[in-house]
């Protein structure tokens, strides 16, 4: 039996390369049926905390120092035990976190080519030379790891965010304390066995579960910490950069956004409608990169309206082992309670429900929503301008192109948009004017490329770009050495 299928929730702590018991547990309970526990998993206490920090501080040089081909040996190897298992591990994974199991299992597909991209990056380790300004002397710059890294990722997508911070991070030679979300510790603890049996440095990486007025709170404080990686809410990143700054560490935040996706005049119906349905309710709308204003203009409004809600209701609702389910539950009866909350506040403002709105009883007792459609709305309503993280989305009419970028714009995020057209000068004037990190053409605002940068603008990212070659920039530090011959 796998440690996955089996995870030591009694000792679910990763200290020093020794599994530990915490100062108490909390229950994992499976969103699609809230009878099934996956355990009690524990949570570490602040002494724990600095004993990881102290961990990873010791044993950062010698991994640094660790030969290049080692490591590229081990985030190979780590990656392709993702994709062999992401079958098992995509089961787990949906029953904690209450995504379709193939959702669940393309996400740790798409986790172990995290580690697998990072394992060739750590062969691509080239610096420069330069000719100086003085005669005889010579100029090299390299990149160093920046030390120790404290990595808190959200409970969204468990594994594939945790593991494109954790990928680039062991790549260039940092060490790694990771705090995951409480609401996701099964597949926080199978990860980290699949990089235990590595046999990297003890310390080199450190798995602690916890609150965060516990856990996160001492790491983002510590003087210790050499950069913290952070997605999760604008409030909680704002208090990361808040408390990372008296101690001039390095802080990487992705937080929240209001993505739009604009449907043109000229867009064809069918796409437009399954870009809609992908960005809108895949993942229960629990993504960063939602769809959660849909910007539609005035010549096509009403045929994509009544398409959209046509193509609604063939969607499948349920347990996320189920087959045929096209989405789970959300995450928690939390999560549920807030998304109800929002629909009120939307009925509230003078919004149209054109489609659910519901709690669904079904077969498994579970936090179960229908997928919601609200018309008529105004993009200053606050519905349309906070992160509701709900399978719920708006329609907003406008007149024109110009009046769709605009209001694509009127917010205060900006890590996704997109539009949907058949036309090349409206797609380029989208592209060039849209004010978004990441920008999408006949395509859902969620689903990028691992290869490539990732990151909003406003208040959706702050720091350096993740993903890709791009993530140099925050996990290493770069040195330029001069040198004149004796």
């Amino acid at each position: 039996m796998t440690q996955a299928q089996n995870v030591p929730t009694e000792k679910s702590l990763y200290i020093a390369g020794q599994w530990q018991s915490g100062i108490s547990t909390v229950a994992n309970i499976n969103p699609s049926d809230i009878s099934e526990s996956l355990g009690d998993f524990a949570q570490a206490s602040e002494t724990q905390v600095q004993q990881a920090i102290s961990a990873a501080k010791y044993a950062q040089p010698e991994w640094e120092k660790t030969p290049l081909e080692r490591k590229q040996t081990v985030l190979q190897a780590i990656g392709d035990e993702l994709i062999a298992r992401c079958d098992e591990l995509g089961r787990l994974l949906s029953r904690e976190e209450g995504k379709p199991f193939a959702e669940g299992r393309g996400e740790i597909y798409r986790a172990g080519q995290f580690f697998q991209y990072f394992a060739a990056e750590v062969l691509r380790q080239i610096g420069d030379t330069a000719a100086s300004v003085r005669p005889g002397v010579s100029v090299e710059v390299t990149r160093e790891a920046v030390g120790v890294i404290a990595i808190i990722s959200p409970w969204n997508f468990p594994t594939a965010t945790a593991a494109w911070k954790i990928a680039p991070a062991l790549a260039f030679g940092n060490s790694v304390i990771w705090k995951p979300a409480n609401l996701t510790p099964a597949s926080a603890v199978a990860l980290t066995e699949i990089i235990h049996r590595q046999g990297i440095p003890a310390g080199t990486f450190n798995l602690l579960l916890g609150s965060g007025s516990v856990v996160g709170d001492t790491l983002i404080n510590s003087k210790e910490i050499n950069g913290v990686s952070f997605t999760g809410s604008v409030d909680t990143g704002r208090k990361v950069a808040t408390a990372t700054a008296p101690n001039f560490v390095r802080c990487q935040l992705e937080m929240g956004s209001k993505n739009a996706l604009v449907i043109a005049d000229d867009a064809d119906i069918e796409t437009a409608v399954e870009a809609a349905i992908a960005g809108s309710f895949s993942s229960s709308g629990q993504k960063c990169t939602a769809s959660s204003r849909l910007v539609v203009m005035d010549g096509i409004h009403d045929a994509f309206v009544d398409a959209l809600i046509n193509r609604m209701g063939s969607l499948s609702v349920g347990h996320a082992l189920k087959e045929g389910v096209f989405m789970g539950p959300v995450v928690d009866s939390k999560q549920l309670e807030s998304n109800f909350s929002w629909i009120d506040k939307a009925r509230q403002s003078g919004a149209e429900l054109a489609f659910g709105g519901e709690r669904l009883n079904l077969e498994h007792e579970g936090y179960y929503m229908s997928p919601t459609l609200f018309v008529n709305t105004k993009n200053s309503w606050e519905v349309n301008q906070e992160e509701v993280f709900a399978p719920l989305t708006s329609v907003i009419r406008v007149a024109n192109l110009e009046e769709a970028i605009a209001t694509t714009n009127d917010t205060r995020f900006g890590l996704t948009s997109g539009i949907i057209t058949q036309s090349l000068r409206s797609s380029a004037m989208f592209k060039q004017q849209a004010q978004s990190g990441c920008v999408m053409v006949n395509l859902g605002t969620a689903g990028t490329d691992y290869h490539v940068p990732f990151g909003g603008r406003k208040e959706s990212s702050f720091g350096p770009r993740e993903q890709g070659q791009y993530a140099k920039e925050f996990y290493t530090i770069v040195k330029t050495a001069y040198q004149r011959p004796y």
